[in-house]
């Protein structure tokens, strides 16, 4: 097996291959199996912010409302905070490799506290897993963008463990936002952050969710991103998401300037050992074309490496075709 080691958000992994947040990642029996099947680090499975308020709501409810008491007593335990909490020390006694919880969260609310108890449970780092829905149409792109920022700056002023962003592609201009996000700090940026998406049921007429796995069309969206993105001239960790069923899709990914790739659809669908696989795919590939290390071809297609960056830059099919003898 070849030297699959990189670095990502000051973190030294043994492979680029992250099992990121799912169900997967909730149980410590799971997260041992995929440590021993080569995962480099683990994204726990998502708190959510709903969870965190109800949490800080019952720590905070005063005495006369029995029912009320009642009522948030029952939902923190059953969506409970201290068992995530237990779950990140549990973990971090377990296994040998980076931790990483992951909030899910959708505003830029006084939950940011409750940070610092992930935080002093000892995570490795922070994943935050944010997308904040442009619903008012009254409201400019500037001012949703800086939710992001005020969520940043809340952040970094709780904890020191370094941050990664797990995000979306649907803004007006993404690598202005990466170069936002490193300028306040930010370590990581998850590309991109897959969402729930609604289809349409003819029969029943009624809205239903799209399918929550992601298949390799998808990476089609992603790659020139991450390729344009890491030829910046800023030092920041990207980890490459969506659209992965195999070692050949990391390497594409890790070509394209990633330094790590989370994957999960694929786990649901072959169980954990298949990190195993992965590995040895990556290895295999980088045997053949005599790659000592990731970092040898790390990057080596991305828009400042590549021989004919313009591939990266269009858009329209004619522009493309054109081009074609």
């Amino acid at each position: 097996m070849k030297n699959l080691s990189t670095s990502y958000l000051g973190l030294n992994l043994k492979s680029p291959v992250i099992v990121s947040s799912s169900r997967l990642t909730s149980t410590i029996e799971n997260l041992r199996v995929a440590e021993e099947n080569g995962a480099g680090a683990v994204v726990l499975k998502s708190l959510f912010e709903e969870q965190i308020m109800y949490h800080i709501s019952a720590l905070d409810t005063s005495a006369g409302f029995p029912e009320a008491d009642d009522y948030i007593a029952w939902y923190t335990k059953s969506h409970s905070v201290e068992e995530y909490l237990n779950l990140i020390v549990k973990a971090k006694k377990t296994l040998g490799i980076p931790v990483i919880p992951s909030i899910n969260c959708f505003s830029s609310r006084g939950w940011t506290d409750f940070a610092k108890n992930i935080a002093d449970s000892g995570a490795d780092a922070l994943e935050i897993n944010v997308f904040f829905m442009p619903l008012d149409r009254k409201k400019s792109a500037a001012d949703s963008e800086k939710i992001y920022f005020d969520l940043i700056e809340r952040l970094k002023d709780k904890i020191s463990i370094p941050i990664a962003l797990k995000i979306g592609f649907r803004f007006s201009n993404i690598l202005y936002m990466i170069d936002q996000f490193y300028m306040r700090g930010v370590e990581g940026v998850v590309m991109f952050n897959r969402f729930y998406e609604p289809d349409i049921d003819i029969n029943s007429m009624e809205i239903v969710p799209a399918s929550v796995f992601s298949n390799g069309d998808e990476k089609r969206y992603i790659l020139r991103w991450i390729a344009m993105a890491s030829a910046q001239d800023i030092k920041i960790n990207i980890s490459a998401s969506t659209g992965v069923n195999s070692g050949e899709d990391v390497i594409k990914y890790l070509l394209a300037g990633a330094d790590t790739v989370q994957v999960c659809s694929v786990l649901y669908q072959k169980g954990l050992p298949f990190l195993k696989v992965m590995n040895q795919q990556i290895s295999e590939w980088m045997t053949k074309n005599n790659f000592k290390s990731i970092s040898d071809f790390r990057g080596k297609l991305n828009w400042l490496n590549y021989q004919k960056p313009g591939v990266f830059e269009r858009t329209q099919f004619m522009k493309y075709f054109s081009s074609v003898d």
